[in-house]
């Protein structure tokens, strides 16, 4: 089935591309459930160099494969369905489809490792160090050893080699595709230095270029290290239950749709299934965001990689492995990264023209000085300079250092002033962009709120016992290490309670604690030790507590009673989100608590909109909804569930204390301590440096356009050029500075 031609961003557009680099390969099939990938060759090919290819195409489409099982394909090309795969392929007879040659590939994974890419800014700060340390090494010698002229060059030369070293390498690949850029135009300047003698000038020159180069290269490393720790939290064995009631340890890529998994209290969920035996409770904070433990009943859904609390239970597994919940957002993130295109580095903005306008106007002005005043070529005259000489000159005034440095400088300053006063910054890029935010996306759970519960009340029936209730529960939560127990005795403590004696402690799976004090039975647990007693039918009519409250039941020889607790709301959280509507910045929600408890806080804390329930997928679907109209968004998070939206957010921000490792990795400004005012310094902090870049830019190109007049006309020695170059540069510095020494907060 043809269709006219539209290779967007679809799934069968992607492999249709393939196909196209491809000559060699007929078709493509692919079945996503059992994760299998063939491609269709008419003979023997060599599928070595094809494998790299087609594992980015795949890892390009895995995400929408699962949305969209159907599709139409261009001109040329079918895509059909062939029982649980899809093969998409060029047009041809039966004939010639009878002759392909099906070979089975694997399927591609996510890979964690570092590349070589990752690391090339390591490579090119340690140059421009050696070449800083060269430069200043031979301007020593030239001031404090005049007659070591050798020396000195030496060192210059050095400099020039290692700061010039990535230029010249790029330089190369570009002559070799006819393009030149601003690598160019500095190796040019450098050399163009050295012949009328600025070797200090030249490997200034380079040691800024090549600094900055670092520092780009750094902002724009984006590492893999959030898969890889999301793997890490992902089980690797699962216990089968056989059909006879025996079990078996299996790897959990060996797991099949259909199957019973057994998992025990404090062991995770190897795959996404159904409850069909047992009672317990999943912590799936990572997941959802949802601080209270989830209950799971017979037929309820568990999630892979969420940790199973107190009881014992067997599920079906609903989905294989590599398509749980888990994965699914493994590959979210990839997926999301790819959404935001990478930010053009400023030397590219304006490299290649202003290469091309100062090489061309140097030229011209040699040929002009040359032949229109008829000044020597390259010989200097007793005070007459060669127009090579003023070529070179003009060159020298017209180089960018200050220009260059413009933005590392201050860059560089509002980094170490935030790192200083706890915002972390990964790279320049976040700075820049986080000064034009005009929405701000904020998790729920240990973000807005601290994350970890707190008791907010007790209730005693018969009433006015309230402190004998919390000490019952003292006593029994004090052997136990859960979230709510933690919380129930920091309280107790602060109350300046006791524990009692306590003996035959017992922990009842799947219900609570339990214990005798002074010879009476204690049970401390859910609702259900209510209702399944004697006191059941009176439990029934007693209020159900508050949705974004959590309950523990006290039973004891003449009392009931039980505690609430709640996750508690950041006390800044308030004032940052008061200050940001001051700033006309839009505050939403998203969170994947349930809708009650997320209302009940963005009511609270003044939030303009709330989103709630939404899936790691509908996260991302949401940046993206904010986004629209060219609308700049930050997205704030700490937890596993954020790591998509944060990689597909314009800024991505992140608490620094208990954020996961995939929302710290992802994170460029990472709030540390916890403390959500924070991001109030950072944003006032990315508009002062904003404002000092453009300060900058006007003072460095300023500066040039006034040199390069003068010098045209002749009026500009080489030493009054330096010196309004060097001047320049120095403001620069000096302005950006200002970042570092001024208060932003």
């Amino acid at each position: 089935m043809a269709t006219p031609d539209n290779t967007g961003s679809d799934w069968v557009g992607e492999l249709v591309r393939f196909l196209r680099t491809q000559p060699g390969v007929s078709a493509v099939r692919i079945d996503h459930a059992a994760h299998k990938v063939a491609v269709a060759t008419v003979g023997r090919v060599d599928l070595s160099e094809l494998e790299e290819k087609l594992a980015e195409t795949i890892a390009a489409v895995e995400a929408q494969l699962a949305a969209k099982e159907s599709a139409g394909a261009p001109a040329g090309y079918s895509v059909r369905k062939e029982g649980g795969t899809t093969v998409i392929g060029r047009d041809s007879c039966v004939t010639a489809e009878k002759m392909w040659l099906w070979r089975e590939m694997e399927w591609p994974e996510i890979k964690a490792e570092p590349t070589k890419e990752d690391q090339e800014w390591r490579t090119l700060a340690v140059l421009a160090a050696v070449c800083g340390i060269a430069g200043v090494a031979g301007v020593a010698v030239e001031q404090l050893a005049p007659d070591l002229p050798r020396l000195a060059r030496a060192f210059f030369v050095v400099g020039l080699v290692t700061g010039g070293w990535d230029a010249v390498i790029d330089t190369w690949g570009n002559l070799r595709k006819r393009e030149i850029d601003i690598h160019f135009l500095m190796i040019a300047v450098a050399v163009g230095a050295v012949f009328i003698g600025a070797w200090g000038e030249a490997v200034l020159l380079l040691f800024l270029f090549s600094a900055s180069g670092a520092m780009e290269e750094y902002a724009l490393d984006r590492t893999q290290r959030e898969v890889s720790a999301l793997l890490k939290t992902s089980p690797k064995r699962a216990t089968l239950v056989l059909p006879d009631g025996t079990e078996r340890e299996v790897a959990v890529e060996a797991l099949q749709v259909g199957q019973r998994v057994r998992v025990k209290p404090g062991e995770a969920f190897a795959a996404d299934g159904v409850v069909v035996t047992g009672k317990s409770a999943s912590d799936e904070s990572a997941l959802t965001g949802e601080a209270n433990p989830v209950e799971k009943d017979v037929g309820a859904q568990v999630f892979s990689g969420t940790l199973n609390l107190w009881g014992a239970v067997d599920y079906e597994v609903a989905r294989l492995p590599a398509e749980s919940t888990l994965q699914k957002i493994i590959r979210l993130i990839q997926t999301a990264q790819k959404l935001k295109a990478p930010s053009e580095r400023f030397t590219d903005k304006f490299g290649t023209g202003y290469t091309y306008l100062v090489i061309g106007g140097a030229t011209a002005m040699f040929l002009i000085w040359w032949l229109g005043f008829h000044l020597p070529a390259f010989n200097n005259d007793t005070g007459v300079r060669s127009a090579f000489y003023r070529a070179m000159t003009l060159m020298v005034v017209a180089s960018p250092c200050a220009l260059v440095l413009s933005i590392p400088s201050a860059i560089l300053a509002a980094i170490a002033w935030g790192a200083r006063h706890g915002v972390l910054f990964r790279g320049g890029a976040a700075i820049e962009k986080l000064a034009d935010i005009s929405v701000v996306a904020l998790d729920k759970t240990g973000t807005l709120t601290t994350g970890e519960l707190a008791v907010v009340g007790c209730e005693s029936y018969p009433e006015g016992r309230e402190r004998e209730v919390l000490q019952l529960a003292f006593t029994l939560e004090a052997k136990s290490q859960h979230p709510i127990a933690r919380a129930i005795v920091h309280h107790a403590k602060a109350e300046g309670l006791s524990e009692l004696a306590l003996d035959d402690f017992q922990s009842i799976t799947g219900q609570g604690l339990r214990g005798r004090v002074d010879g009476a039975s204690l049970l401390l647990g859910r609702r259900e030790l209510l209702e399944s007693g004697p006191l059941a039918e009176w439990a029934r009519q007693l209020p159900p507590a508050a949705a974004e409250l959590s309950e523990v039941w006290v039973i004891g020889r003449d009392l009931v009673g039980r505690v609430l607790l709640k996750d508690q709301i950041r006390a800044e959280s308030k004032g940052v989100l008061a200050a940001l509507h001051g700033a006309g910045i839009r505050t939403v929600m998203l969170t994947g608590d349930r809708r009650h408890a997320a209302e009940a806080v963005a009511l609270e804390l003044g939030l303009d909109e709330v989103r709630a329930g939404l899936s790691p997928e509908d996260k991302v679907a949401a940046i993206q909804e904010l986004r629209a109209g060219g609308k700049k968004v930050a997205m704030m998070g700490d937890g596993v569930n954020d790591a998509p939206c944060l990689a597909a957010a314009d800024v991505s921000v992140a608490m620094g204390a208990r954020g996961s490792d995939a929302a710290l990795e992802q994170a460029e400004v990472i709030l540390m301590h916890d403390r959500i005012e924070n991001f109030l310094a950072a944003h006032r902090l990315s508009r002062r440096a904003r404002a000092v870049i453009r300060q900058n830019l006007t003072i460095s190109l300023g500066v040039v356009i006034v040199m390069v007049v003068a010098t045209a006309f002749g009026a500009v020695p080489l030493a009054v050029g330096v010196g309004a170059h060097e001047g320049s540069t120095l403001v620069v510095c000096l302005n950006s500075l200002r970042l570092l020494f001024g208060r932003n907060a």
